[in-house]
């Protein structure tokens, strides 16, 4: 069995998509509108993305800046949208106001994904109770991966919620792989390897030159050479 962790890179275009397949990118979180922390890209996006890189994509479905669902039937849209395009992989995740998991809306959009694979992002990190979050999600259908920083602040904050997430990951609502990401930095990854966890996720860290700019391959490739 391979021990490689898996490198996931943001990407707003293919040309950030390219440069970060050819840095050694094992798959791809598609947003747009970095400035609301990444919505929904169009599906001509995701089109042009996919002719250009044979990786896996993970698509995000979010209409709006928060965690809160926002407009339903926009959310539904995007994904029938997407699916009919082809997108077989997706990421999502709502919050009612009290921290709690917006059952109802994360729900309605996973029935449309007809059991393809979804990431929960980081709106666990802002949750009332995580423990109760992952339980409340464990048994929905497509569920495999929590992309978390372990704290609303960052990984420097949140490192002692991942290692200790990482050590239950056998029991109920623990199961789904840790993504973590959100101030992740190349010094982090030593603990979090000794933790267990196998997957990675940056965004500004591929973009040396600031979000204005496009992914740079050598900073991916920095990535892949210290995960292995």
């Amino acid at each position: 069995m391979s021990n490689r962790a898996l490198l996931e890179v943001i990407a707003l275009d293919a040309e950030d998509a390219v440069a970060a397949r050819a840095g050694g990118a094992d798959r791809l979180e598609l947003v747009t509108d970095m400035a609301a922390d990444g919505l929904t890209p169009p599906r001509e996006t995701f089109a042009a993305i996919r002719a250009a890189v044979d990786i896996p994509l993970r698509v995000m479905l979010r209409t709006t800046d928060g965690f809160a669902a926002g407009d339903a039937e926009a959310l539904l849209t995007a994904a029938r949208g997407l699916r009919a395009e082809g997108a077989t992989e997706f990421v999502l995740g709502f919050l009612n106001a009290d921290g709690t998991p917006d059952l109802a809306a994360v729900e309605a959009v996973v029935a449309e994904l007809g059991g393809c694979s979804w990431t929960f992002h980081r709106a666990i990190d802002r949750a009332a109770d995580r423990d109760q979050l992952r339980k409340a999600l464990a048994e929905l259908p497509g569920l495999d991966t929590y992309l978390t920083a372990g704290s609303v602040a960052g990984v420097d904050e949140g490192m002692p919620v991942l290692v200790a997430e990482a050590a239950r990951r056998d029991e109920p609502g623990y199961e789904a792989r840790i993504l973590v990401g959100g101030g992740l930095a190349l010094s982090h990854l030593p603990m979090l390897r000794e933790a267990g966890v196998d997957a990675f996720h940056i965004g500004g860290a591929a973009r040396p030159d600031g979000w204005a700019r496009p992914v740079s391959a050598a900073a991916v490739e920095e990535w892949r050479t210290a995960l292995g």
